[in-house]
């Protein structure tokens, strides 16, 4: 068996699933390259039949990248799969992923079937697909919990049927390392693959995802399906930099094709573009992974690094220089360090980019990756059909909040003042006056990018209007202009 593991990132269609987090089309093919540059087997690429804009994508994916193979998601249904086929036309390697569900559960309850009924859709839908392309990969969805013995029968008939990768997928993630291993163990030890492989897809509701996609490799799947940051789904999906890691410190005769040091520009790039921050201790992409505050750990690292860190990180491409962005830096700097972030910008966008640095600059001690990665992201906005011209807020003890709003709209000025029980009920209120709809806040939520008074803070917000939900981001030092700004963003997404 080869030692060789293909990696299968589902960043753009499971990771996307994230509500809140989707891109567009562009943002999408900025991924996809860099996923190209971090040497990615297979880039699964979206859902083609569920919207006009994930068929797009997958279109314009395809024709974006060159290496890996593009792969579209489907149901065990002849349209999708039809659909599927046409968005792949442009890929130089196509695969399309089919299946359906396979546990007693999903059986009886969502698809009211029986066991042989569902082999034989799970059989059509294979061969289906092999009349389109020759890598047809199909999910028993489930697989989790799904019997053994029964789980042994459907992956035997689909791979007579013509799969050439069969993914076990950890739906729920409620299996435990060792379960799951053995299930990979006894699909390899009770049917006769030929020429196909097993690919492990877990899922992290108990934080259990990259164990189990390891036991899964140790005992013979050979494709590991994962996402940048680990985002997806409810707690989300195995995350790509751990897994490649773990075989790279580990010697277990295991490798994989990843250029790793391209892992810590595609983590920012992905949680810029997505407006999810990575938690300060996440496993490799964390900013406080190769960070140490204890004493004895200092001194530890300081005689010796290996002491106390096990990974180096130039391996993940962390950038050590010296070169510290204040408000006297130039255009290099600032384009240097955007480029260590996944972030390739140059001509009139990296003015845009510097101007607004500059400004932040005056403001803050210390620029940190997160403040440039908010402002790579805010010059996307320049274009909208809603933007701010300015807000004053008058507040303190004793002193009824106000608030005086301008915006452009469409190119027409407007302004607003209002009061409110705070200053950010003030400031929404005044937009509210120019921008007449019926608008519920459902969610608000404020956070810090780093310590200080003068950090940028990030407010996320969800806002439902017309039976619809939206989802708003704002970056700014002001909180008040952040929670304006991510309204904003709200009511532009309704555009």
């Amino acid at each position: 068996m080869s030692d060789k593991i293909f990696i299968f990132d589902t960043t753009l269609r499971d990771g996307e699933q994230v509500p809140g987090c989707q891109l567009n089309t562009v943002e999408k093919i900025e991924v996809a390259k860099m996923l190209e540059r971090l040497g990615v087997d297979v880039i699964e690429a979206g859902f083609p039949v569920s919207s006009p804009g994930d068929f797009n994508s997958v279109v314009e994916i395809s024709k974006a990248v060159t290496y890996p193979t593009i792969c579209a998601l489907t149901r065990a249904v002849e349209k999708d799969i039809e659909v599927a086929a046409e968005a792949l036309k442009f890929a130089k390697h196509k695969r399309i992923h089919t299946g359906i569900g396979t546990s007693d559960s999903h059986i009886k309850y969502k698809f009211n079937s029986t066991r042989e009924e569902i082999i034989e859709r799970a059989v059509k839908a294979v061969k289906y697909a092999r009349r389109f392309v020759d890598d047809v990969e199909f999910y028993a969805e489930d697989a989790g919990r799904t019997d053994n013995e029964y789980l042994a029968r459907v992956v035997e008939a689909v791979v007579k049927a013509g799969a050439t990768v069969v993914n076990i997928p950890d739906t729920t993630g409620y299996c435990l390392p060792e379960e799951y291993g053995a299930k990979i163990k006894y699909l390899i030890d009770h049917v006769d693959m030929h020429n196909a492989i097993l690919s492990t897809h877990c899922h992290n509701d108990l934080g259990m995802a990259t164990a189990n996609t390891v036991a899964g490799l140790m005992n013979g799947a050979r494709q590991c399906e994962v996402t940048i940051n680990g985002i997806g789904e409810r707690a989300g999906n195995t995350a790509l930099e751990e897994v490649a890691m773990i075989l790279k410190c580990h010697n277990v005769g295991l490798h994989t094709d990843l250029n790793t040091t391209s892992i810590y520009p595609a983590s920012r790039m992905v949680s810029s573009l997505m407006n999810m921050p990575v938690q300060a201790n996440k496993a490799v992409v964390g900013r406080n992974a190769f960070a140490h505050s204890s004493g004895i750990h200092q001194d530890g690292v300081l005689k010796d690094i290996s002491t106390y860190e096990i990974m180096n990180p130039h391996d993940v491409g962390l950038d050590d220089n010296s070169i510290v962005l204040t408000a006297r830096s130039g255009h290099a700097a600032l384009k240097h360090r955007l480029s260590v972030l996944g972030v390739q910008v140059d001509g009139e966008r990296l003015d845009k980019i510097y101007e607004q640095f500059l400004k932040l600059a005056d403001r803050k001690k210390e620029i940190h990756d997160d403040d440039l990665l908010m402002l790579a992201g805010a010059d996307m906005t320049l274009n909208n059909h809603i933007k701010l011209d300015f807000l004053q807020v008058t507040a303190g003890v004793g002193v009824k909040p106000v608030a005086s709003i301008g915006l452009t709209i469409a190119g027409e000025k407007f302004e607003a003042a209002s009061s409110g029980n705070g200053p950010v009920d003030a400031a929404i209120k005044a937009l509210k006056q120019i921008i007449r709809r019926q608008m519920t806040l459902k969610e608000f939520t404020i956070q810090s990018i780093n310590k200080g008074s003068d950090d940028v803070g990030k407010v996320h917000m969800q806002v439902e209007h017309d039976g619809h939900l939206y989802y708003g981001f704002g970056a700014n030092t002001d909180i008040v202009a952040a929670s304006v700004e991510a309204y904003i963003d709200c009511i532009n997404k309704m555009e």
